[in-house]
């Protein structure tokens, strides 16, 4: 589906307030941004911020915006024939990839998020929120019930954990991100084995 122009514009608002909101925080601290520094360091107004993010929490932390997609979503979309956690490998590639590729900005912006206590509450509201989603979209998948089945939820809560493993370890590293994570998937896949290390010769 082609983007409309007003579509277009609106995604680079809200890249650039995104963008500010980052590059402030770097500079000084993300308690000490205001909003009304990251709007005009975005060349827009103060109610333009508004209009893209309700905070500027929520500009650092959901950048895409609160109606973003979510892996839940592009589970949603995977043939229904293939296993679930193959499936969730599929679903997660687009935006690996994407982190990926912008990797300086997402380094930079856990750097922010891990600087910021403050930010821990919004962050478990959102994973909790993602988990759910998530749990939902395995349940309709596999025909559970999210609300009286484990699986579903056991899933959802196993996976973002796992996620969450692999992006910290991929932060503080120099190896491609989806190797991370299908480390890490492929751990849980295999029951979380110990791994096994060769002592070394003194």
């Amino acid at each position: 589906m082609t983007t409309g122009l007003r579509e277009r514009k609106k995604a680079d608002t809200r890249a650039a307030l995104a963008a500010a909101v980052l590059r402030l925080s770097v500079e000084k601290g993300f308690e000490h941004v205001t909003v009304e520094e990251v709007a005009a360091a975005a060349d827009v107004s103060y109610r333009t911020f508004f209009n893209h993010f309700g905070s500027k929490e929520e500009a650092l932390l959901l950048p895409d915006g609160a109606d973003r997609i979510r892996l839940a979503d592009r589970l949603a979309e995977q043939d229904p024939a293939v296993p679930v956690l193959a499936a969730l490998r599929a679903a997660m590639q687009e935006d690996l990839a994407r982190v990926q590729d912008d990797a300086s900005t997402w380094r930079a912006r856990f750097s922010v998020i891990a600087a910021t206590p403050a930010l821990l509450p919004r962050l478990v509201e959102l994973s909790a929120t993602d988990e759910r989603a998530l749990a939902e979209s395995v349940a309709a998948r596999t025909g559970a019930d999210v609300d009286t089945d484990l699986h579903p939820v056991l899933v959802a809560a196993v996976v973002s954990a796992a996620v969450r493993a692999a992006f910290l370890r991929w932060h503080g590293g120099d190896r491609p991100l989806a190797a991370v994570v299908d480390e890490a998937l492929d751990a849980v896949a295999a029951g979380l084995p110990t791994p096994t290390r060769e002592k070394k010769v003194q």
